[in-house]
């Protein structure tokens, strides 16, 4: 734990800077240059760069001289003076200045010591850059001290220079995650978690241009179950899947939901896991595998995929089927729900089963894409909740059509009542629980709801993009409370509109650290 040391105000000249301004601390010019103010003459200058090296810090300054005349001065100096700061200098020697006169405010010369908590409360992500790191003089016997400039990079004090004290030094030019203290410390957060989240994202791109809809794939099983010029292996395969979806009528039971969520492909990876056969036989990703290397192999040199095999062929068989799919398409944020609808057109000269390949590629790519936003959203947020993500894609049959049905589940905990459900005396619904659905019915069009569960209420909202849907919706609302209290809910608001849910712009953490890496 890294404590910030709190002896001054905010707005105050920190100690340092008070004392190279009543001592003239020189400035050591790089090059000398000579003609450049006559002595005594004194000129404005800004930082625009800071490095420390060794004991010294070296600055680039911006020299703004009275006759309008622009400078850009490499200099040393034994205190640092972070980036943006406002300078008065005059010239002594041809190759010094000396700092006359500091101005200071929060975002330029002056240090914070202490955090304003009403505007970083406790429990806050802050994310900075180490600029400096010194070493502070100890007496004998006691442990070493460090003493760095940060410059935070997020929050509502971004901008601003940091002065913490640390047991430890820190990396000048490293790049820090922590979160705020009630005591006026910080604890670092591990540099780790951030790396995966980023390399999640990065693919996640990348996986969102080979994805594609699920009706496309199942339509084509379809008809290839009525075409008895197809493999009796293949036609078996794709018979065993269309046969394993859920029927919209069976959803109005919870285990019914509770069985398509654990078959929809987003849990193959943990049943392989923990070894459990019986359920990978009826998973949608398990089914698409196999299919993919029935159709890519000869019948026979057809592969073994039992369960027990699967886990060991999945990874090879996912990237020779993904490998085919590189196609151009508009990139979805990182995150973003629903995924967008994508069909994937035939191509000329192009049999039945490349066909099936391609599509069934498609398909498990689009469900990987929904695992990797899972795991790109979950994680600790500023406020120090740990938020756990589940997103996935359940496809439904409704009459004679294939319904996508994207889920997306979050679990969003207090530390606390981390601690208690790892205790095991944790109420599930005492966390706060988020749901969002987003389907498109015939002849209702494109629908989205966003619920909340917190404490036991329960709160939605709605969104029809077809406005005559969303006065219909509307009208049936009343019912559909009236249904949810006579399941044990507690109600609160529900209400429904047209168009689509609001989608501001999300600034990420992640994304902090890729700017600052640039």
């Amino acid at each position: 734990m890294t404590e910030i040391n709190s002896l001054a105000a905010q707005t105050a000249v920190n100690t340092q800077a008070m004392k190279a301004g009543m001592t003239g601390e020189l400035l050591r010019l790089t090059q000398p240059q000579p003609g450049l103010m006559a002595p005594g003459e004194t000129a404005q200058a800004e930082v625009v760069a800071m490095r420390q090296v060794g004991s010294d810090f070296q600055l680039v300054l911006r020299l703004m001289q009275a006759n309008g005349l622009q400078t850009q001065l490499q200099a040393s100096t034994s205190q640092p003076l972070p980036q943006g700061s406002q300078v008065t200098v005059s010239q002594t020697e041809s190759n010094h200045l000396a700092i006359m006169l500091q101005q200071a405010s929060a975002s330029q010369l002056a240090t914070l010591t202490r955090l304003d908590t009403s505007k970083v409360p406790v429990g806050t992500l802050l994310q900075g850059k180490v600029m400096t790191n010194q070493l502070l003089p100890q007496a004998a016997g006691q442990p070493a001290a460090y003493r760095a400039l940060i410059s935070l990079l997020n929050s509502a004090q971004a901008g601003a220079t940091l002065t913490v004290d640390s047991p430890r030094p820190l990396a000048i030019g490293s790049l820090l995650s922590a979160l705020v203290q009630g005591d006026q410390s910080l604890r670092f957060v591990p540099l780790s978690g951030r790396q995966d989240q980023l390399n999640i994202a990065q693919q996640l791109l990348t996986q969102q241009n080979r994805q594609a809809s699920l009706p496309g794939l199942l339509n084509a099983l379809q008809q290839m179950t009525r075409d008895p010029g197809i493999d009796g292996d293949l036609r078996a395969s794709a018979e065993r899947l269309l046969v394993s979806l859920p029927d919209a009528r069976q959803l109005g039971d919870a285990k019914a939901v509770a069985q398509a969520l654990n078959n929809s492909g987003a849990f193959l990876e943990a049943k392989l896991l923990g070894g459990f056969p019986a359920s990978v036989a009826t998973d949608l990703k398990a089914h698409l595998l196999r299919l993919v290397a029935q159709a890519s192999i000869s019948p026979a040199g057809a592969a073994n995929l039992a369960p027990a095999s699967l886990a060991v062929t999945m990874p090879a068989l996912a990237r020779s089927a993904l490998g085919m799919l590189e196609r151009v398409s508009p990139r979805p944020q990182p995150g973003a729900f629903p995924l967008p609808s994508r069909l994937l057109k035939a191509l000329e000269d192009e049999g039945d089963v490349q066909q099936l390949l391609r599509l069934a590629a498609a398909a498990i790519s689009r469900l990987q894409s929904h695992a990797m936003s899972s795991l790109q959203q979950t994680g600790t947020l500023e406020n120090g909740n740990l938020q756990t993500t589940w997103q996935t894609e359940v496809p439904i049959r409704h009459g004679q059509e294939f319904i996508p049905l994207q889920v997306k589940l979050q679990r969003e905990e207090t530390p606390q009542q981390q601690a208690d459900r790892q205790h095991e005396a944790q109420d599930p619904l005492q966390a706060l629980w988020r749901i969002e659905l987003a389907f498109d019915l015939s002849p209702l069009g494109p629908l989205q709801v966003q619920a909340q569960l917190s404490q036991g209420r329960l709160s939605g909202q709605l969104w029809a993009e077809r406005e005559q849907t969303a006065r219909l919706i509307d009208t049936q609302l009343g019912a559909l409370r009236e249904r949810l209290l006579a399941r044990g809910l507690d109600v609160g608001d529900l209400e429904c509109h047209p168009g689509t849910p609001p989608q501001g712009p999300r600034t990420r953490v992640e994304q902090r650290w890729v700017d600052e890496n640039a």
